[in-house]
């Protein structure tokens, strides 16, 4: 998992130090400005000649671009573990739970929510009257947010799991990944609108890999006894993860998104691992 962060850090370094020096190679003596344009595709920053009349063509074809991606999902656990193996009855045991099953850890999946910000540098790989590639890589945040159906309690001192005899009105358990992305993007021209060629009907596909760090994890439980409870602490989670992650849609009218989590959740006898589906509400 380490060496995983490791590269794709030094990938996104250099996509960072290409674009740094393609801008500097082609930089112009004319003033320029920077403009903001917020659309569906994101949040873009490109720069402007301001010495160019109005209304003039702009011909320059720089392939470098900046973008912040969006993502809102929901989260899933797909549960691996073999409850029946000594390792996972003896930390079951241990936190005096007997005779469990994957039915434990049933989440309240209207409110298990994923959410993924990302700020991308994205290098235009190919571009064809029908076929634009982009290879992107930055920096995000990865947001897990697990409610469960059933009272689970995490302790610490010594790390252990119990299911409490309070009824919580909410039990939640939430991580933060700090993450680098690598990705790449497809989009293929679906048809062609020749009276307004800016809305042409694009298919936007593609997937990547993504390594994350959790700066982050805590639970959250409130309940008539014990009023509101928020416990941050590692619990003996893996802090560590990395996902795969795809994307398919029509540009300008829906894309959807979906990631698994490759690594698994715990560091004891348990293997979980998140998958999260959703809209894109932004992005390449």
């Amino acid at each position: 998992m380490y060496k995983i962060l490791c590269t794709l850090l030094a990938t996104a370094g250099i996509l960072f130090a290409q674009a740094t020096h393609a801008q500097d190679k082609d930089a112009q003596p004319k003033k320029k400005k920077k403009e903001v344009v917020i659309s569906n595709r994101g949040i873009i920053m490109r720069a402007v000649d301001s010495a160019k009349k109005a209304g003039s063509v702009d011909t320059t074809d720089n392939p470098w671009s900046s973008s912040a991606s969006m993502d809102f999902g929901v989260n899933f656990l797909q549960d691996n573990t073999n409850y029946v193996a000594p390792k996972t009855v003896t930390h079951l045991n241990g936190s005096g739970v007997t005779n469990a099953t994957a039915n434990l850890f049933d989440l309240k999946q209207n409110k298990s929510i994923n959410i993924n910000l990302y700020w991308l540098k994205s290098y235009r790989a190919l571009k064809t009257k029908g076929q634009r590639i982009y290879i992107s890589s930055g920096l995000g945040m990865q947001f897990y947010n697990f409610r469960f159906k059933e009272n689970i309690t995490y302790n610490r001192n010594p790390y252990s799991f119990a299911i409490d005899s309070v009824a919580f009105s909410k039990n939640k358990l939430a991580f933060n990944y700090l993450n680098v992305p690598l990705m790449v993007t497809f989009k293929t021209r679906l048809w062609q609108n020749k009276a307004h060629p800016k809305k042409d009907a694009w298919l936007v596909y593609g997937g990547g890999i993504t390594a994350g760090y959790a700066i982050s994890i805590w639970t959250k439980q409130v309940s008539g006894e014990r009023g509101k409870v928020k416990v941050h602490d590692e619990f003996d989670f893996n802090r560590f993860n990395s996902c795969v992650t795809g994307e398919i849609g029509i540009e300008g009218v829906i894309r959807l998104y979906g990631t698994y989590q490759l690594t698994n959740l715990y560091n004891n006898g348990f293997d979980m691992h998140p998958i999260s589906l959703g809209i894109k509400i932004s992005g390449i």
